[in-house]
Parts: structure tokens; C-alpha cells; sequence
């Protein structure tokens, strides 16, 4: 099956999400993970009107960049280390992996350096899975006030990565929970940040997040089918 015909399914889905939710479809941006994908596949994306990427890792970002000359918006979805930073920096649209303070401090380092502003999501893991990145729930007031008196990031949201489970429907809880801490940072409306994006749900899951509120969802396989991960 075509990406074209991958997408018309994916957007039928998150229209029918959002009417069990009570949302409007135009709220949910699709981030097309484009992880071991061709730049082939990625101009048929585009051309589809496809304009926001997500990658895993830096050179391969990097790599995709200098090859597709189209005005898209590049998202960092992987573990992010500290000193990859400064190679992406000047024009990654959304890191949504912050999950660290150190990761923090070295953002606005880089970001000072030359004079930009990086939007940045704070990663969570709130199934508590050891294999999973991302800050305890339980962090997240001292993670929010460590960016007072930072110039040069931007947060604006949460992210998680959710158990891969067959049935997709035990994922509900590990949504809620981000969802639930989401509204709660808003209420608190910490220095530094301008919450509005809550990125969570992924090809096996991103029906569930959009109802429990997911406004970003980051979908690979089931837009460009299942790839080869060696």
C-alpha cells in the first residue's frame, strides 16, 4: 500500500478518535517517523502534504536534511546525548526528548551560542518501564523550575513513550497519566515554559492517545509500512 493511502487511513482514524473525544481533527499534528526510511519515500510524504519529520538519531537527521531541500519541520524524537546537541541545535524544529537537567543546561549552551530559542518537550516515563527514557513523574516541578532565568529554551509540552503491548487498548493508563500531569503543569504555569503540545501514541497506539488527548503523534510503520531494523 502507497504512503497516500497509508496517510487517508491514519487521518480517517484520528478524525474518529477525536469524535469519541470531542476534539477537531486539525488539532493532532502527525510527526511521520522516518527512521530507516528512504528519502524516496520521504518526497512521496512531502508531496502528500507531509511537512513535519521525526528521527531517532542525529547523523541520520543530519543525513536527511542535506537531501530534502523541501521546507519541512524536523523533529528529534530519540534519546538525545549531550554531546550531539550542537549539531542540531541551529535548526531542529522540536526536541521532544528532554529528559534530563544536564540535557537542559546543555540546550541553552548551545542555543546561546548562536542566539536561537529551541522548543523542547520534557520526556516522561510514566509506566516506570527501565528500558523507557525519561524523568519520573515525580521530577517534573524540580525539571520545570530549573528553567528559570534560561533565555534559550522553549518548553512547550510533554512526550512519553508508551509499553508496546498487542492490544493497544492497555496503553489507555500510561495516556492518562501524561495527559493528567500535562493539565497540571499548565495550572501551574511555570517560568519558561508555554505548554501546548502533548506528544504521545505511535502506529500501534495513536488511536488511544488522541482520545486521551494527544495532539502530536509520532507514526512510522503504519505510514511507511514495516521496515528492517536489522
Amino acid at each position: 500500500m502507497s504512503v497516500a493511502l497509508n496517510y487517508q487511513t491514519i487521518t480517517k482514524k484520528i478524525e474518529e478518535a477525536c469524535l469519541v473525544s470531542g476534539r477537531q481533527p486539525g488539532e493532532v499534528n502527525v510527526i511521520a517517523v522516518s527512521k530507516l526510511v528512504t528519502i524516496k519515500q520521504m518526497k512521496e510524504a512531502i508531496s502528500i502534504g507531509i511537512n513535519h519529520f521525526g528521527e531517532n538519531k542525529v547523523q541520520d537527521m543530519m543525513e536527511k536534511m542535506k537531501a530534502i531541500d523541501a521546507p519541512v519541520n524536523w523533529h528529534m524524537i530519540g534519546h538525545l546525548q549531550r554531546n550531539k546537541v550542537k549539531y542540531i541545535v541551529d535548526n531542529v524544529s522540536l526536541i521532544h526528548s528532554v529528559d534530563s537537567l544536564s540535557l537542559i543546561q546543555e540546550i541553552e549552551r548551545q542555543a546561546l551560542k548562536i542566539n536561537r530559542v529551541v522548543d523542547c518537550l520534557i520526556q516522561v516515563n510514566v509506566s516506570g518501564e527501565a528500558s523507557k527514557f525519561g524523568i519520573d513523574p515525580t521530577e517534573i516541578d524540580s525539571i520545570m523550575e530549573s528553567l528559570e532565568g534560561l533565555e534559550k529554551i522553549n518548553v512547550v509540552g510533554l512526550m512519553t513513550m508508551a509499553p508496546h503491548y498487542d492490544d493497544p487498548e492497555k496503553t489507555r493508563d500510561s495516556f492518562k497519566r501524561l495527559s493528567f500531569l500535562f493539565e497540571t503543569c499548565q495550572e501551574k504555569a511555570y517560568h519558561g515554559t508555554h505548554l501546548k503540545y502533548l506528544s504521545m501514541g505511535m502506529s500501534n497506539d495513536y488511536e488511544i492517545a488522541v482520545q486521551e488527548g494527544a495532539n502530536m503523534v509520532r507514526i512510522g510503520s503504519a505510514l511507511f509500512g514495516e521496515r528492517n531494523y536489522g
